[in-house]
């Protein structure tokens, strides 16, 4: 029987340029989907409630939030390895010979080497959130001591890194999450109106205060997972109201684009034409699609159950839903717009990633 099920991947993977792999949250599994078929599953995942995947080179990595890391061939599917870094992590980065895991419960960063084997645990005495990468820093934020830390390897052309605290600062209260933009880390704050900015080629630091139409302040900014950013623009789902706020690339307010109910996730599509939107609440089974140059909603979608994540086909005109609430995964045309299959069968889907085929 395994046999078969190889050769069917196999099949499968000479006629696909992307697998699309869905986190099956309560059921510690990920379903795989080629050719929007499901032709198979990784089982015994941990704790799948917040679960996060990874693909660098030929490799795939998950992060359960109970704190696993794994090791997986995005191939074969095969488990290759795992490792327990904490009670509760959620944040994690892939270098070229390195792994780095932003731990939430035990207040450390861990550093393992690309086979999970543990190399360093580096303590914080805070939960750690914003884990990046630039050139050879490593940038995460230590969201109980308000500040955020820059290690540095001191072995960056060494087979086995090394990391030390190359520089700290002191940014806004209770720091949640963060991005990176070219040589320019983002981090959001819980108290502080506003959000840092650190210049990484000049170790700068600059707290920017964003305003909406008026000058009336953002109050909260949502996770930086949320957000959407172009070369042109910023699109910000708005905290607690019916928006989407546009800003461009200085964070100057242009619109504020009124939407079905609160939204939780805005997704810019590969060539930044189009930005998917979800929502919470009563309106957790709708998404919204935003023409990013006339500002403009063009289409409605009203699923059979909550959504909770979107993903965008690099390779086709897709868009990938995971409507949790019917157990299934929709695919919309992004040509039509029109809702073209419905792959049954996905238990409780939520994050959807996928990997991309580099070497056929």
């Amino acid at each position: 029987m395994r046999v078969f099920f190889l050769v069917i991947l196999f099949i499968f993977s000479l006629y696909a340029k992307e697998r699309i792999f869905v986190v099956e949250r309560e059921s510690s599994s990920v379903a795989v989907i080629e050719n929007d078929i499901l032709i198979g599953r990784m089982l015994q995942m941990h704790n799948m409630n917040h679960g996060v995947m990874k693909f660098k080179d030929k490799d795939g990595y998950l992060i359960s939030r109970d704190g696993y890391v794994i090791k997986f061939n995005p191939l074969t599917l095969k488990k290759e390895g795992e490792y327990k870094t904490s009670k509760s992590a959620i944040g994690f980065v892939i270098g070229k010979n390195f792994v780095a895991v932003a731990n939430y419960d035990d207040k450390s960063v861990d550093i393992l080497d690309r086979n999970l084997k543990p190399l360093q645990k580096i303590e914080t005495n805070s939960r750690n959130v914003g884990i990046k990468i630039y050139k050879n820093y490593l940038i995460f934020a230590q969201m109980d001591n308000d500040k955020v830390t820059i290690l540095k390897d001191m072995a960056p052309n060494a087979k086995v890194p090394h990391f030390k605290k190359f520089k700290e600062f002191s940014v806004g209260q209770m720091p949640f999450d963060a991005m990176i933009l070219g040589n320019t880390y983002i981090v959001g704050f819980f108290l502080t109106k506003g959000f840092g900015v650190i210049n990484l080629d000049t170790m700068e630091y600059k707290l920017i205060k964003v305003k909406q139409e008026g000058g009336k302040p953002v109050l909260k900014i949502p996770h930086f997972g949320f957000w959407s950013l172009s070369k042109e623009k910023v699109f910000i789902p708005a905290v607690g109201n019916n928006k989407v706020l546009v800003y461009d690339k200085n964070f100057s307010f242009i619109k504020a684009i009124t939407t079905k109910g609160l939204p939780v996730f805005t997704s810019l599509s590969p060539k930044k034409r189009f930005l998917a939107v979800t929502f919470s609440g009563k309106d957790f089974p709708f998404v919204q699609i935003i023409d990013t140059k006339s500002l403009q909603i063009i289409k409605t979608y009203q699923f059979k159950g909550k959504v909770l994540h979107v993903r965008w086909s690099n390779e086709e005109p897709k868009l990938y839903v995971s409507v949790n609430g019917a157990n299934e995964v929709a695919v919309i045309n992004t040509k039509n717009w029109q809702v073209i299959k419905e792959i049954k069968n996905i238990k409780r889907p939520s994050g959807i990633f996928i990997y991309e085929y580099k070497d056929k």
